[in-house]
This record gives C-alpha cells, structure tokens and sequence, in this order.
C-alpha cells in the first residue's frame, strides 16, 4: 500500500509508521489522519509490535490549521468525532503493543496522539505541549482523559491552562511517559524496545493491554473477574508452555505469539 503523508514499513514482526510531512511538522490533516488509520489496521492484523514516530525535527504538531478550508470554517465537532475518534480507537484498541518513539516536539493533538500508545519513549530533546489554549481552544484528542490519569489532576490542569512546554525528562519524571533517552542512539533505543516486544508473549500483552484499559471503569469485583478470564486465556497457549519449560530448563524462551 503506497500512501501520500506517512510511510508503513514492517519487518521482523515490528511495523514502523512514520508521519511524513516533515515541512509542516507532520501536522495532521484529514488525509494522513486517514492514511494512519487504514496503517493501524493493516498492521494490526500481521505485526507482533507496532511503532508510531516522526520525520524530521517533530513528532507531530497537531491539527494542520491549513488543511482545507479557512479556520473558523472547520466544523471542529464533525473532525473529532468522525476523523479524530476513530484513528483515536485504533490506536488504542490494537490488538499488540504500540510505542510512541517521540522524536522531536509533540504539540497539541499530536501530544495525545503519542499518549494514546501503549509506551511513550521520547529523545531527551523532545517536548509535549497542550497547546489548545493558545488559539482559543481546548484539549482534544483524548488529552483530557489520559493526562489527569497520568500525571495527576493538579499537573493536568496547570499544563492545558498554561500551555506550558512540558520536557521529556520532566515528563518522565511525572510518569506522563515510560522514559526519556538521549538523542544519540535513539533509533537504536527504539529498535531494542520494539525488538523485545515483538519477541515477546503476544497473547499475554494483549490482556495486560484489556486489563490496564478496563481497570479504569471496573471496581475491583469486575476486575479479579477479568483478570480470572484473561489470565485463563493465557494459559492455554503454546506461549505458557514454552515460559514454563524454558524456567524449568533455565533458558531463555522462544515465544511465538500464540
């Protein structure tokens, strides 16, 4: 599949989409809104990882405020909800594990594009801006759901009333992301990272996955109950098996994600 403002690249059971508007900062218009989304789906279904980044000096900008129409004549409501939601759902609703390798400045819808991953590993030059604020709007792409989650809701409000540049070192240390590494070998970060989960125990990662994301709306009665069915489902794979022997040998184990 050729597509126009992203590339999808897989190997080795690892998907790499990258956003390619680098002119722009990789803002998001409608067309690579829905190129990502039709990548999240196609990778969903043959890859064991799948790895979201940016070209050039940015992640993503956020809303291309020059695609298409004049500004005030974009119907905000109407791109939420039919382009933003379900890119939004795919993201998270994938099946294996996705990281965001932030490369660069992660602005506005682009910010909570990246939290919508499972991972967020950013290079220690990165930045992550609710920058809604700053023309006259707020929060969207599903910022105001995961950043209270993550970071607390006093932090939450300060940065989108602010708009505030968040580092990626400062972000690290609020647990707004998994980590912050040096700019230096950030690809290869990134390709360990991956590396690992592809390897990995997909059945396994795909209930932690379920568990973390129900967790939220479940007391703890719905969520031993899921965990009971879940971890069920684990134990009847070839996955569980092979750890098992593998502990008992004292080797390493070779997963095949079934």
């Amino acid at each position: 599949m050729s597509y126009q403002t992203i590339s999808l690249t897989e190997e080795a059971g690892i998907a790499t989409i990258t956003l390619m508007r680098p002119e722009v900062m990789n803002a998001l218009s409608t067309l690579m809104r829905a190129e990502m989304l039709d990548a999240f789906r196609r990778a969903a279904t043959s890859a064991r990882v799948v790895v979201l980044t940016g070209s050039g000096r940015a992640f993503c900008s956020g809303q291309d405020l020059g695609d298409g129409a004049k500004v005030a004549e974009i119907d905000l409501e109407r791109t939420l909800r039919d382009e933003y939601e379900p890119l939004l759902r795919a993201v998270m609703d994938c099946p294996v594990p996705t990281i965001a390798a932030v490369n660069g400045t992660a602005a506005g819808a682009g910010a909570n594009l990246a939290l919508a991953c499972d991972v967020v590993i950013a290079t220690e030059s990165a930045s992550f801006i609710q920058a809604f604020t700053r023309i006259g709007l707020m929060p969207d792409a599903g910022g105001t759901y995961w950043l209270p989650r993550q970071i607390g809701f006093a932090r939450a409000m300060g940065a989108m009333l602010f708009a505030d540049k968040i580092t990626a070192r400062q972000a690290a240390d609020w647990g707004m992301i998994w980590e912050a590494v040096p700019d230096a070998g950030f690809a290869d970060h990134i390709a360990t990272r991956a590396g690992a989960l592809a390897k990995g125990p997909t059945v396994a990662y795909r209930g932690v996955k379920q568990a973390l994301r129900q967790s939220y709306a479940n007391d703890l009665e719905a969520q031993l109950a899921l965990e009971a069915r879940l971890q069920g489902a684990c134990g009847l794979t070839r996955d569980f098996k092979e750890g098992v022997v593998a502990f008992i040998e004292k080797r390493a184990p070779v997963f095949e994600g079934r």
